[in-house]
């Protein structure tokens, strides 16, 4: 007969191989800067790392953070994924995946498999906007940090959704390998490279 011990055990188990444990890391991508924070082994609390200028014409920054997961030993990455208020992918949801899947080619550029995922973001900046008002920090000064405390927000979301459903959380962004696939193109491509993977294409709706 087993005991409750050995049930508690056997439940603990079977969590941590729903998701992964260790460092992880989000990232709240804008047009100028890209905001990072980052959580501590156990997933309980994100709390804003630092904020790297975006460089679009030759993705420094992207890089800058694939160097940055490598060397926390991060076994995730979060990227928000803007939506509007009605669920819908504009603009900034496409910079968003791009982003991501940039920073997927670059740490598998490093030869590193932490997993890039994109995570639903609504609201995430302005609800960061809303804590530094509280916490009594002025608008003028709000640039400086926002970008972090709102990849804070989204890491957050990301890390509280795992413990609540007891699963992995996310839609995961391969590498591109050819120029100018991107997408679900590139998931496509990403799944024929790996047999047995299956992605999710946006039409039938990423899983968050």
């Amino acid at each position: 007969m087993q005991s409750r011990g050995d049930n508690r055990t056997v439940n603990q188990s079977a969590e941590s191989d729903a998701y992964p444990r260790g460092i992880k890391l989000g990232v709240d991508v804008g047009t100028v800067r890209v905001g990072v924070a980052v959580c501590d082994l156990d997933g309980i609390l994100a709390t804003p790392l630092k904020t790297l200028e975006r460089n679009a014409k030759k993705n420094t920054d992207v890089r800058v953070l694939a160097a940055l997961a490598a060397e926390l030993g991060a076994v995730q990455v979060f990227v928000g994924l803007p939506r509007t208020l009605k669920g819908e992918e504009r603009a900034s949801a496409r910079m968003a995946t791009d982003y991501a899947e940039l920073l997927a080619r670059a740490l598998a550029a490093r030869g590193s498999d932490i997993p890039v995922q994109l995570v639903d973001e609504r609201l995430s900046t302005v609800t960061a906007h809303r804590n530094l008002h509280e916490a009594g920090m002025s608008s003028r000064n709000h640039r400086k940090v926002v970008d972090q405390v709102a990849a804070a927000g989204i890491l957050q979301h990301a890390i509280d959704m795992q413990k609540a459903r007891g699963t992995d959380v996310g839609s995961r962004v391969f590498a591109v390998s050819q120029p100018g696939l991107s997408g679900d193109a590139a998931a496509v491509n990403a799944q024929q490279a790996v047999p047995g993977i299956n992605v999710q294409s946006s039409e039938n709706g990423r899983q968050q």
